[in-house]
């Protein structure tokens, strides 16, 4: 059985309705799944008098309370990981690169290679630096020796207005909390299928050398 690890940051729910879709989706063809968050680098919002953002931010925080925080062991266990970012001028949430960042460790000693990493954002606009910010979370995994896996153009889903890109699922919020489309939750349990295939003809792969 494929052990497969979502991680991800979700200011308003957005990220997390497509981070639970994509567990969801991933269990179903097999997989043991983690669902991870990122956790919250501050107590303290981030858009000082945006009073609509800043009540989305605590209540998605509140709300989301049950789900564990990401550790490096969710990443060591893991044979695949379906990471999820919004979109931040065309880079991934601090919360997501901070974690990232505390992989050094385990990187040393070589224990990300050739795993299945594949990506997912959200940005507030249609061209909101969706493939950009999916590009530089990808750069970590190149340095890790990781297998990235997109969705490409597989499934028909991935052509769906405002679906996103062949390089990752990529919804747009328009600043709504929740506002994810029908298509967006369709591509992301394609997407999920297609990681979990991916690292299942893998894992298997490798243990019959």
């Amino acid at each position: 059985m494929t052990k497969l690890a979502v991680i991800y940051y979700s200011a308003h729910g957005n990220l997390h309705k497509l981070a639970v879709a994509g567990a969801a989706a991933a269990e179903k063809e097999g997989a043991e799944v983690r669902l991870r968050k990122a956790a919250e680098l501050t107590e303290e919002t981030i858009v000082p008098g945006n009073d609509k953002w800043n009540q989305a931010w605590a209540r998605h925080v509140a709300e989301t309370g049950d789900i564990d925080e990401a550790t490096i062991d969710d990443l060591e266990w893991a044979d695949a990981v379906l990471w999820g970012t919004p979109g931040r001028y065309g880079m991934p949430a601090a919360p997501l690169k901070h974690f990232i960042d505390r992989t050094l460790p385990l990187h040393s000693r070589r224990g990300l290679a050739n795993k299945v990493m594949s990506s997912f954002t959200s940005t507030a606009t249609l061209h909101g630096g969706q493939e950009s910010t999916i590009l530089a979370l990808n750069n970590a995994f190149y340095h890790w020796g990781a297998i990235i896996v997109p969705p490409g153009v597989v499934d028909p889903v991935q052509l769906a207005p405002e679906n996103g890109n062949p390089y990752g699922v990529s919804s747009v919020s328009r600043n709504e909390a929740g506002n994810v489309a029908d298509d967006n939750i369709a591509a992301i349990e394609s997407q999920a299928r297609r990681t979990v295939e991916i690292a299942d003809a893998l894992v298997r792969g490798m243990r019959t050398e």
